[in-house]
């Protein structure tokens, strides 16, 4: 694995950047200016990050798996301590072709209708490889999505969904999230 050095992450335009932050370098970032990512955060191979007009956060003790894509151009925010596994791609606009529009981007923007909506994925909450999170989702602090599911709604706090169409399978135990996240916290500050 070959990161970005400090300078070469400085030289990318970032909206802010942290420390501890390791970025590999086939990486692609796309409006940089409207990309902020916290400290401890970690961006593997092959992933593409795509801002503007609206922002993409990135949290802190953020992982992003191998092929990760962030399609945010209508905003995407991933809370701290949360992980997108390999494959993730999350979408924060998508063509609507069912009533009959044309799709893509090279088709003039009156013959087209695109779905817009911010994505939150909130603090502690996981992705299993290969999902596809759709615009307007927002996970709840500490949701967890299975491997290889479809997710076009809230999943509340605490919920483990699967499936596609995603759906309720279990929960998570938020309060030992709490107390190790608080370990990890109070070390951080002695």
């Amino acid at each position: 694995m070959s990161n970005l050095t400090e300078s070469e992450l400085r030289d990318l335009g970032l909206a802010s950047v942290g420390h501890d932050v390791c970025i590999d370098r086939s990486t692609r970032i796309f409006g940089a200016g409207d990309v902020s990512i916290g400290s401890h955060v970690r961006i593997d191979c092959f992933s593409v990050i795509t801002a503007g007009p609206a922002a993409v956060v990135i949290g802190d003790h953020v992982h992003l798996g191998v092929g990760v894509c962030l399609f945010g151009t209508a905003g995407v925010e991933i809370g701290d301590f949360a992980s997108l596994s390999g494959r993730v791609s999350v979408y924060s606009t998508n063509d609507d072709f069912v009533d009959g529009h044309l799709t893509g981007p090279t088709v003039p923007a009156e013959l087209r209708q695109v779905h817009a909506a911010r994505v939150i994925l909130g603090p502690h909450a996981l992705v299993g490889a290969g999902s596809v999170i759709l615009p307007g989702v927002k996970l709840g602090r500490g949701a967890a999505v299975g491997a290889l599911s479809l997710v076009k709604g809230e999943i509340a706090d605490g919920e483990v969904a699967a499936g596609t169409p995603a759906r309720s399978v279990g929960r998570r135990n938020l309060e030992r999230l709490d107390r190790l996240e608080a370990r990890i916290r109070t070390a951080a500050d002695g």
